[in-house]
């Protein structure tokens, strides 16, 4: 089904309204009539609005090795198996990392995909084709971002969940291979899509978001009063607004306003309301409480949150970093399929897991060019034929494993699956037509996915 997000102010910046470019969209594309359409957008809509479903990406900065946590091969060679051993799960068949125990407690609720690929080693290249699906060039010597990223996509379709609430937050940043926003950002839609960051760290003492209080000088009624002769001086300058700037301008107004003047969004974010008990379940650590605000946000009305994990860059000492990351990852995870299936929220929250690649089946000599173990145990290098991402909740069916690696966990042996897969099973969860086009910058409608088609074994 065709569907044109043609966006909702008035005019685009070369001067055509939304009716003239779908007249001029239906002259260029061949048998697509006006009615048609309008009829996709309608249904797109009505699809969107009839599911309450949200998203949570934990996001695995720098490139995780998918052979020490969730596809290991203890029959590889040594160089290829690594250090740590599986376990199995609650689910017969199944084995993670032995340094996952508690979600090894629970595999019932999540899936594995095993056999997702990019073919890219570039942090990058790797990490727009992660969060946008596009390859456009991006690289280590070109980083702009060039496609919006699915979260900002989801914040502009779906918009906030619960009045009050922001559609799309990065706990405690938005940051993809050092750059912020990056590749979470809008990019050609806007900075106005680009997630709202809190900043900060949230296992610190007394935590607190910027620019949801009021300056020390401006009670409520100021504000309102501001507002008040703002909203005079804008009528003034609407009668010659032929653009509608201003309409466009509103909606971001008011979401300010509100999030200023509401408790709503504040209570959210408000980590100390929680139960110590359930903080430290969660690890009291940077990852886990921003997992638990990522909870707490989604529970209040956000759509879409991430929550950074940053520092997956293991070159070398591989086996340190991962002592040290894994039991964090195990314990935020874990307590969040539990958490959200305590408070019936699980059905209507996804949670993904993935970073922007994987690590070589082989490991390296540990030398970064040194001597061989001069800079600690060996590593792993850049990866993007083989990857993992663990899906659970909003409507995924869990305690399944989709496709394989070959023996050395070197490239998919079977279902291979691409970011474009990944993202149709997402906007599927959300109620977002996974064949949406968008207009680039030039005017043009640009699918958002070159192939629409989600993971049906999880649907």
């Amino acid at each position: 089904m065709l569907r044109i997000d043609a966006g909702r102010s008035g005019r685009y910046c070369d001067g055509l309204s939304r009716r003239s470019f779908l007249q001029l969209g239906v002259a260029g594309m061949a048998g697509v009539g006006l009615s048609n359409v309008l009829r996709a957008k309608a249904f797109a809509a009505e699809a969107a609005s009839a599911k309450d479903t949200a998203a949570i990406l934990i996001w695995l900065d720098g490139g995780p090795s998918h052979i020490d946590l969730y596809d290991l091969k203890p029959e590889a060679p040594a160089e290829v198996r690594g250090i740590w051993n599986p376990i199995p799960t609650n689910v017969p068949g199944i084995e993670i990392s032995e340094l996952f125990p508690r979600q090894a407690k629970i595999a019932d609720k999540f899936s594995i995909v095993r056999s997702l690929h990019h073919g890219t080693g570039d942090h990058f290249a790797g990490g727009h084709r992660m969060l946008t699906t596009k390859d456009m060039g991006v690289s280590g010597a070109n980083t702009a971002g060039r496609f919006p990223s699915i979260g900002s996509i989801i914040a502009r379709e779906r918009g906030a969940r619960r009045p009050g609430m922001l559609p799309y937050v990065a706990a405690p940043t938005a940051s993809s291979i050092g750059l912020t926003p990056g590749y979470f950002g809008g990019n050609f839609l806007g900075a106005p899509y680009d997630p709202f960051q809190t900043g900060g760290d949230p296992n610190s003492e007394g935590f607190r978001v910027q620019n949801l209080d009021l300056a020390p000088d401006l009670t409520m009624d100021r504000l309102e009063h501001r507002k008040s002769l703002v909203d005079s001086l804008d009528r003034i300058s609407r009668t010659v607004d032929a653009g509608g700037s201003f309409a466009a301008m509103d909606r971001f107004d008011e979401e300010a306003l509100g999030l200023i003047t509401g408790e709503h969004a504040r209570k959210a974010f408000d980590l100390a309301a929680e139960d110590p008990a359930l903080r430290d379940r969660y690890g009291r650590n940077t990852w886990g409480q921003s997992t638990l605000l990522a909870r707490r946000l989604v529970e209040a009305g956000a759509t879409f949150v991430t929550a950074h994990f940053g520092g997956w860059d293991h070159h070398w000492d591989l086996k340190a970093g991962m002592e040290n990351y894994l039991p964090k990852l195990d314990a935020a995870v874990a307590t969040l399929f539990e958490d959200l299936d305590a408070r019936g929220l699980l059905e209507s929250t996804l949670v993904i897991v993935c970073g922007e690649f994987s690590r070589t089946p082989r490991m390296n000599d540990g030398g970064n060019g040194g001597p061989p173990g001069s800079q600690g145990t060996p590593g792993r290098d850049h990866w993007g034929d083989a990857m993992f991402c663990l899906l659970g909740g909003g409507g995924v069916r869990g305690g399944l494993i989709v496709g394989e690696t070959d023996a050395k966990g070197q490239a998919p042996k079977s279902r291979p699956l691409r970011p474009d897969h990944l993202h149709a099973t997402i906007y599927h969860c959300l109620g977002i037509d996974p064949s949406l086009q968008l207009l680039d910058p030039s005017g043009r409608p640009t699918p958002v996915l070159e192939d629409p088609t989600p993971i049906r074994e999880l649907l």
